[in-house]
């Protein structure tokens, strides 16, 4: 288990789209990867390591179909999860701007790093 005194948690699919976020993100979160793969024994793996039952849980997945399937199962999983939606325009997390990623974090309520919001 790992502890830490973080309250947030986003769910990515992958390690670009965690480092597209943490290059905007100014702010105490676990950014957890799901490797695109997702069985029963993994959630209940990231469940318990991550403790996301008792904190506040984020889902930010690509605009696409292994992405919204991805959304759908982890909807059921964890009900308590607030989504986060980029545009379709540009499909991924990884290939949205950092300004268009910044003001999505922002709107909920995740600091961001200022030089984003310009």
């Amino acid at each position: 288990m790992i502890t830490t005194e973080f309250d947030k948690v986003i769910i990515v699919e992958g390690l670009t789209d965690k480092k597209q976020i943490e290059k905007v993100i100014n702010d105490e979160v676990i950014i957890v990867c799901t490797n695109g793969t997702f069985g029963v024994e993994r959630f209940d793996e990231l469940l318990e390591t991550y403790e996301l039952d008792e904190k506040d849980v984020f889902i930010l997945v690509d605009e696409d179909k292994s992405g919204m399937k991805l959304r759908k199962q982890l909807a059921r999983e964890l009900p308590h999860a607030e989504h986060i939606y980029i545009s379709s325009e540009y499909r991924e997390v990884a290939a949205t701007p950092e300004k268009i990623l910044a003001s999505t974090l922002l709107s909920k309520h995740f600091s961001v790093h200022p030089i984003f919001l310009i």
